[in-house]
């Protein structure tokens, strides 16, 4: 763990913070703060090319190699505070999503560090792909062209996952021109201060690239880690330590700051609250 060093130098460290992990994190992390008794927290989030091209209909806006992992690493998440393992691709289902359209979710491995630390006992990832993107991937994945297991062809021996990646990534990769987008929802429920009732917050961003320039999954990443250095800069944290995004997502000026920081480069959250009676 990188704490104690932290602690020893006495400086702030901040991990984690992109779009998920970490400006989801702060979300959440943030309506636990003002909602005590939220019951549970689902965070929907992908980035994908702004035009469906065929055979994939996607490009990777980062480390293709990681984008592989979610199809093969098994899925975490909490269930009544317990940590419960899905298969990677599990839980497939429809989500209708405005300026979008119908997207499909699946379950991925991207809690991290809301595994542990957080009072809600409810939390969820899923990845967002065009509707048809995780039935192609399960028959790669079934086929075993994610396998790591060494096989033989003629007289090499190769890993099926190198000779995929090799494939696919050229075809995932963005040309000069071609735009991206950031979508991501998150849906909190808590309770109230009337036993009778119960709030769904949804927190929804929808961002595009600009033109030739700046893709949106650099532009989102890349804003919120800016934000949080400006932030710290700023001294809206104070005290020394290593800070997870959900850590920072409970100091309101820290967290204002970078919402603010991202409203000025126009990406914004359209925020609804519900109330409703049980």
């Amino acid at each position: 763990s990188l704490a104690p060093l932290v602690e020893r130098q006495g400086v702030i460290a901040a991990v984690d913070c992109g779009v998920a992990p970490g400006l989801w994190n702060m979300v959440v992390a943030n309506i636990e703060e003002n909602y005590p008794k939220t019951h549970s927290a689902v965070c929907y989030v992908g980035g994908l090319p702004f035009i469906r091209t065929w055979p994939y209909e996607y490009k990777a806006p980062f480390s293709p190699i990681d984008v592989l992992e979610e199809y093969t690493r098994p899925a975490r998440y909490l269930e009544n505070k317990q940590v419960v393992t899905k298969p990677a691709l599990s839980d497939a289902h429809l989500i209708d999503l405005p300026q979008i359209g119908t997207l499909e979710a699946f379950n991925t491995d991207g809690l991290r560090t809301l595994l542990s630390g957080m009072k809600t006992p409810n939390i969820r990832e899923y990845t967002l792909r065009y509707p048809g993107h995780i039935e192609l991937m399960r028959i790669f994945r079934e086929s075993g062209f994610f396998s790591s297991e060494t096989i033989t062809v003629g007289e090499n021996e190769i890993r099926p996952i190198d000779l995929t990646a090799k494939l696919l990534f050229d075809k995932w990769q963005f040309e000069y021109g071609e735009q991206d987008l950031t979508v991501m929802r998150i849906i909190c429920e808590a309770e109230t201060e009337r036993e009778d009732s119960r709030v769904s917050l949804t927190y929804d961003l929808f961002d595009t690239g600009t033109f030739g320039k700046t893709l949106s999954m650099a532009r989102t990443t890349g804003y919120t880690a800016t934000g949080v250095a400006r932030a710290i800069l700023a001294q809206k944290v104070t005290a020394p330590g290593l800070y997870a995004p959900e850590d920072l997502g409970r100091i309101q000026g820290c967290y204002d700051a970078v919402i603010q920081h991202l409203a000025d480069r126009d990406i914004n959250f359209s925020i609804s609250i519900e109330t409703m009676t049980l």
